[in-house]
């Protein structure tokens, strides 16, 4: 006899009221959600459209991860007590207590060598090394109050989009994903583009789908070659064989799923089925010949190439189709000074060039088609960097700075928040927050609001608990909202 078969022979009447009752409370509590939380879905499928809590701002993110993370007082908070005091001592008293990734001793303060100036009609003061996002200036939400827990890069990079420095929580993305499903039944809910040729930190945990069915994880999708891995038909299979060969797998699937009912064979089904229906439809996604020479240059986009310009525009062309979270990882902002490559003036000059224009072209461009306001655009690193001289290259002529998660700053577009503002600030030589804290878990509060969640109530049941992005902790930034 089957083991379940078996399991169940020896169930007794007192195990079954103590189960159902559970279930029965369960029950009632999923029409309490349904009424006025999470919809059911308007077709078959995990990825089916789903209702937020409420009316959201944004139906969709773009989320720019800079790994590594970018030099901020060089870039969106300037601070010019910090350049009256450049290589002056550190005073001890914001050194008391602290830990640095590669700095011990006494370093030197180190001021912004770059120029700021206020930029747009809001006169948001940005630096020079960011010419044609001042352009957009007045479409961007800067938070110069950003706040988190680690000052390494994999469990940073883990803490924003898992709420968790340790791997197995599922992704910012998989849980927006979780939440609304997908409006395009032939692309995946979430895709994630990567440029520099490098995996993000955290590896594929930065965009997984944790304890959630792993139909919500990140899809990768490359912008040279075949854009999905192992999509495409083996040699010798027509896509009359595969089809053949799906409705047999989804047959025995589908025994499967009524015998035992474990969801992940569903999920399972729903995979097979959409990468089929991807074999079409994501090449054409994906293809950015399509585009005008005109949108090319805005972008700097070079078709059959790989580059974070290309995935900018890719990013608005998966939108555009239904694909409700894009995420984008972009390898090279780790300044520590180690090489001219990490100066934070002519290296951070060409490192900005090659996501500076992109990022301008993608608001502008949706704005002109109408869907900025839609949109939620997030851009930034896993931490800050330090307002003193990176350790090991005090002594040499290349500029630098060490980690730091004490005060940082990132920055949002459309999607509902204020344009043109800046949200926060940090003291007057950039070592703490001094007004308006935000930290890594009210982003995420914030995000999730934005998509039209109470991040307290968008959970999920694992090992016994109830679990949420934001683990217990995250307020939203209501002066964030437009």
């Amino acid at each position: 006899m089957h083991p379940e078969l078996q399991r169940l022979t020896q169930q007794t009447r007192r195990h079954f009221l103590r189960d159902s009752s559970a279930g029965i409370g369960a029950l009632a509590l999923a029409s309490l959600v349904n009424a006025d939380g999470v919809a059911a879905p308007q077709h078959d499928g995990p990825l089916a459209p789903r209702k937020p809590h409420f009316e959201p701002r944004a139906k969709r993110v773009i989320y720019l991860h800079l790994t590594g993370s970018p030099p901020h007082l060089d870039l969106y908070d300037y601070k010019p007590e910090l350049v009256k005091h450049n290589g002056e001592d550190c005073p001890q008293e914001f050194l008391e207590g602290k830990r640095f990734a590669f700095t011990s001793g006494t370093p030197k303060l180190l001021g912004t060598p770059r120029t700021f100036a206020p930029r747009g009609e809001s006169g948001l003061e940005l630096s020079d090394a960011i010419p044609h996002l001042h352009e957009v200036a007045d479409e961007m939400c800067v938070i110069r109050s950003m706040n988190t827990d680690q000052f390494n890069h994999a469990p940073a990079e883990l803490l924003v989009y898992t709420g968790s420095p340790r791997p197995g929580r599922p992704s910012l993305g998989a849980w927006a994903t979780y939440g609304l499903g997908s409006e395009n039944e032939n692309l995946p809910g979430f895709v994630v583009l990567i440029s520099s040729g490098v995996q993000p930190n955290g590896g594929r945990n930065s965009y997984g789908s944790g304890f959630l069915p792993s139909v919500f994880q990140g899809v990768q999708c490359r912008s040279k070659g075949d854009p999905v891995l192992y999509a495409s038909d083996p040699a010798g299979m027509d896509r009359s064989v595969r089809r053949m060969s799906l409705d047999t797998l989804r047959t025995l699937n589908e025994l499967q799923a009524e015998e035992l009912g474990h969801p992940e064979t569903r999920t399972r089904i729903a995979q097979y089925e959409l990468a089929f229906r991807m074999q079409t439809s994501v090449p054409e996604v994906m293809d950015i010949n399509r585009e005008s020479k005109e949108t090319l240059d805005a972008y700097g986009a070079s078709p059959g190439g790989a580059s974070f310009a290309n995935n900018c525009l890719l990013a608005r062309r998966l939108v555009e189709q239904g694909v409700r979270y894009v995420q984008l990882f972009d390898w090279g902002w780790d300044f520590h000074g180690t090489s001219p490559r990490e100066d934070i003036r002519d290296g951070l000059t060409k490192k900005c060039a090659t996501m500076d224009r992109p990022i301008a072209a993608l608001i502008k461009d949706l704005r002109q088609r109408g869907l900025l306001d839609e949109t939620l655009i997030v851009c930034g690193g896993e931490f800050g960097r330090t307002p003193f001289r990176e350790g090991r290259t005090a002594g040499g002529d290349v500029l630098g700075r060490d980690h730091f998660p004490d005060c940082y700053s990132m920055w949002l577009a459309g999607g509902g928040v204020k344009g043109g503002f800046a949200h926060g600030a940090s003291d007057d030589l950039g070592f703490s927050v001094a007004r308006d804290k935000v930290h890594i878990h009210d982003l995420q509060a914030t995000i999730m609001h934005l998509l039209g969640f109470d991040h307290e109530r968008l959970t999920y049941r694992f090992q016994g608990r109830d679990y949420r992005l934001t683990d217990v902790h995250g307020h939203v930034v209501q002066q964030l909202l437009a």
